[in-house]
Parts: structure tokens; sequence; C-alpha cells
């Protein structure tokens, strides 16, 4: 069957308006001289892939409130995937991360162009200013798109305030995810380190994953109040099961599919639901190797799969799966309460239940 987010032939039409704006753009900054390249190429290649979940939900959100498909609409949904792309350079180069869709990441990139060519100075500081600087270009365009997206002034004007919430609250979340990495864990019993770490995935993710995208476009397209509670509470419950998702296949997902190196959040040592639940199950033995693993940046492929082993035999990875299955339930009662969400954007959001949550990507 066809993809949800390819009705209205939508992620066809959020790349043209997305290479459009980088055409104008990058024509804007070619006066600066042609070593601005080297920064907006990147993000072009960037902005060519993923999955186009957020601009998916903004524009069905849109469509949710019992609006037309608008040209507007799709410019409002492409704001999304340039938000997005400014997360992600930001939260690989604080994660120190070395790919992104199977690609060097962009202070990676950066800093091999750097050495490539032999200038002076150190490439990785070179790779992580560059990287700085692109996602700050991409924060900018995200609002420039917002706000010349064609949609009427009216509408706008009721979005922003959700537009605003998102980009504090994610800021918030990133930091929120530094804070809860360097935090002593040790002083925590197992609800609160569960706790933490889902507080972690709701601001860091959840929220501007889904919520937000959702209800921008809906508050845009002049959703009632009750339904916009509704939606809210089916971003919130699908958007955390998405990042419980997407946690789980950084330890178990196929590199080919994934685009990252298998382990590379073990490595990280981020400190997710997964490795709570694991805590919470493990015995001295266990917890021995869980405090000697996690971070290890020199982690062997053989023990990456033995912590995989333990995150089984554990009940980690088994309690994750049930909060996924707990999540996407919850949103899909949500939704049921959205009773004036109309047809086919009910359609649309029931089947991106599954689409987010049964993935291997």
């Amino acid at each position: 069957m066809p993809h949800p987010l390819d009705r209205d032939d939508l992620r066809s039409r959020v790349q043209d308006r997305i290479d459009a704006e980088l055409d104008r753009w990058e024509s804007e900054l070619a006066e600066v001289g042609p070593d601005v390249v080297d920064l907006t190429a990147p993000v072009r290649t960037l902005l060519r892939g993923g999955k186009r979940l957020r601009a998916g939900f903004a524009y069905w959100g849109w469509r949710a409130a019992g609006q037309d498909d608008h040209d507007g609409a799709v410019s409002l949904a492409a704001s999304m995937e340039l938000f997005q792309a400014a997360a992600l350079i930001h939260d690989d180069v604080m994660d120190d991360s070395e790919t992104r869709r199977g690609r060097p990441a962009m202070h990676r990139a950066l800093a091999r162009s750097h050495a490539d060519r032999a200038w002076h100075g150190d490439p990785d500081r070179f790779g992580v200013a560059g990287a700085i600087l692109a996602g700050n270009l991409c924060l900018g365009w995200c609002d420039d798109l917002f706000a010349d997206s064609g949609l009427p002034p009216q509408a706008l004007t009721a979005a922003r305030p959700v537009f605003e919430r998102m980009r504090g609250q994610l800021m918030g979340g990133q930091f929120l995810d530094i804070v809860t990495s360097m935090r002593p864990w040790q002083r925590l019993d197992d609800d609160e380190r569960v706790a933490a770490a889902r507080q972690v995935i709701r601001y860091k993710s959840a929220k501007y994953s889904i919520e937000h995208p959702l209800l921008i476009g809906a508050t845009a397209g002049g959703a009632s109040a009750t339904d916009l509670a509704a939606l809210s509470r089916y971003g919130l419950a699908l958007g955390e099961a998405f990042q419980l998702r997407d946690d789980v296949l950084g330890v178990f997902g196929d590199p080919d599919v994934t685009g990252k190196p298998a382990g590379d959040d073990l490595r990280e040592g981020k400190r997710t639901v997964l490795i709570a639940r694991a805590l919470a199950g493990a015995d001295d033995v266990m917890t021995t190797r869980i405090d000697q693993w996690l971070g290890a940046p020199d982690l062997t492929g053989d023990e990456v799969g033995a912590f995989r082993e333990l995150l089984v035999d554990t009940g980690a990875l088994d309690g994750v799966e049930a909060d996924i299955t707990a999540g996407a339930d919850a949103a899909r009662a949500a939704l049921a309460d959205a009773t004036g969400v109309s047809e086919p954007a009910r359609t649309v959001l029931a089947d991106l239940v599954d689409v987010t949550t049964a993935r291997a990507t």
C-alpha cells in the first residue's frame, strides 16, 4: 500500500519546496564568496534524506482541522524539515557522532575537507564551528519559510506561539539530555531512572517530532480547543513511542538500514529508557558490565553483541517494546477523542501510528 506520507504527493512537494528555497538562499549567500558552498552543500545533502515525518504531521494537522490541500500548508510542512536539520546538525556535534543517514555527520565532513586541503589549524575545531553555523542557518531559514509560507496571516499568527514553544522546548530538552548524561544515576532508584530518561525523550524528541508539528498545522487550520487537546495527547504518546523505537534501533538495528553504526548509542553512553530498564532488571554482575560498557568509545563488536544479550536477559527489551505498544494504543485512543478531525486526515493519522512505531529505520 502507498505510504501515508505520500498521499497528496506530499513528500515530493515538500522536497520541491525545500530545493527552491535552498536555491534562493544559496544565491543570496553567493556574494560572500565561493567558500560558503562548503557550508550549504552538506545542508542540501542532509535535506534530501529523512522520513519527512515532521512535515507530514504539520500538513495533516492542517487537514485535520477541516482545511483543504494548500501550497502554503506544504511550505509550512517544509519548514519543519529545516528545523529538524538544525536539530540533527547540532545534536551530532554534541554527541560527537560520526555519521548521519549513512554519510559523515556535518562536523566530520567539514573536518575532513579541512584536512584534505592541508589548511592551518585544527580540522575538528573547524568542523564543529562550521556545523554550528550550518545549524544556525537552518534555524533562520526555518523561521523564514514559516513566515513566508503563503498561509493566511491569521493562520500563522495563531500557530506562531506553538512554533516558538517547539523551538524553546527542544533547546531545553537538548540541555536536559546533557545534564542527564552527566548526573550520576547511582543516586536514583529504578523508577527515577526510567522517569528521567522519559523526560529527556519527551522534550528532546517526542514533542518536536510529532506533537508540536501536528499542533502547528492544526492550530493554523483553526481546529477546536477540544480537538487540539486530543491531538496533543495523540502526538505526545506517539512521539514518545517513536523515540523509544529509535532507541531500540540504535542498539538492535541494521546499520545498512538505519545509516548509523551498530551500538553507537551504547558507545555514546546514552541513558535511554532501555538502559534504565536494564539496570532495573540487572544483578550485580550485569550492573558492573553496564557500568563498564556504557559510554566506552572503543566498545568492540563482540562487546556490543554481549550488551545486546544483556538487554534481552534483563527484560529491558521486552519492557520497552511494551512501552511502545502502550504509546501506540494511547495515541489511537486520543485520536478517537478528536471527534472533529475530518477525513482523510483521520485515516492518515491512524496509519501513521503504525508507520512510526513498527519500523526498521
